[in-house]
């Protein structure tokens, strides 16, 4: 009771009673709590308007270009839209609200200027300056420029990956067939040696596949026929059949002289000077002329 009547008395004492009292040790800490006494709001509507008198300056309208406006009215609901339409927090309202007093202010403000004769658009040879200097934009332009590098890098490395994968794709497509076909090739030798067939067609089917693999689809393959041993021997011996008497005469070849020149028979032609019409030309020597010389040298 002692204590509370202290504080009683102490709150109502002076700052300098107070002080005295901190000083002989009569206060404790954390007891004593100093409130602030908060201002009252009042609106002196007098001071605003006397401060706005202060600092107004008497200039025309085309040096302040001040316009207060409300809000445009709504296309949609055909009113302008009072305070208490707007829901300060929505965001969207808020923002539309700002963006039809604005566009209010502009279709005030544009009719005085063109009225005052003010150019309201920008000249077509008007020069801004940028905010950001060149050396600045190099680099963002050198930013961009490797970002659109690193990109058709990264578009080209999926692309050879997908080329990749087609082409494993396409490889075991492939070593599938020939595993498949080798199969059963060795089936069909494995039932031949058995005596369970009796047909070959397993050895044209090897050969004919073989042939595909290497010149394309079967549709593209040359007709069976002989090979180029073959055809290089019938060209050299010929096709068989008689041989003897195959060079004689016939009524027909000893008639026909269109192939006769008297020339060459007669050894005039260029080249078969010398005497007695023997021929100037130089013949091999023969065998028994060879083998002579051939002493002769060892």
């Amino acid at each position: 009771s002692d204590s509370g009547s202290d504080s009683d008395s102490d709150s109502s004492l002076s700052d300098s009673e107070l002080q005295e009292a901190f000083s002989r040790g009569a206060l404790k800490p954390g007891l004593n709590v100093v409130l602030e006494e908060r201002p009252k709001r009042r609106n002196d509507t007098n001071g605003l308007k006397q401060c706005l008198s202060e600092f107004r300056q008497q200039l025309a309208w085309v040096e302040r270009l001040d316009v207060t406006m409300g809000p445009v009215a709504d296309p949609v609901s055909q009113s302008a839209s009072n305070k208490d339409a707007v829901d300060p927090e929505n965001d969207f309202q808020r923002e539309m609200s700002f963006y039809r007093q604005a566009q209010a202010a502009v279709l005030e403000a544009l009719p005085r200027l063109r009225k005052l004769q003010v150019p309201t658009r920008r000249p077509d040879d008007y020069f801004a300056e940028m905010a950001k200097s060149d050396q600045q934009m190099q680099k963002i332009r050198q930013k961009l420029k490797s970002k659109q590098e690193a990109m058709e890098r990264s578009e080209k490395a999926k692309q050879l990956r997908a080329m990749r994968k087609y082409g494993k794709k396409v490889q075991t497509e492939i070593l599938q067939r020939r595993q498949k076909e080798k199969k059963n090739m060795l089936n069909a030798v494995k039932k031949y040696q058995k005596g369970l067939s009796d047909k070959l067609d397993f050895l044209d089917e090897d050969q004919t596949s073989s042939q595909g693999n290497k010149k394309g689809s079967s549709s593209q393959r040359i007709k069976k026929g002989p090979n180029a041993k073959r055809r290089y021997k019938n060209q050299k011996f010929g096709f068989g059949g008689k041989k003897k008497g195959s060079k004689w005469n016939t009524k027909e070849s000893f008639n026909d002289v269109s192939s006769f020149r008297s020339k060459v028979a007669h050894n005039k032609g260029p080249g078969k000077a010398g005497k007695g019409g023997k021929k100037a030309l130089n013949k091999r020597p023969g065998k028994r002329a060879r083998q002579k010389m051939k002493s002769r040298a060892r």
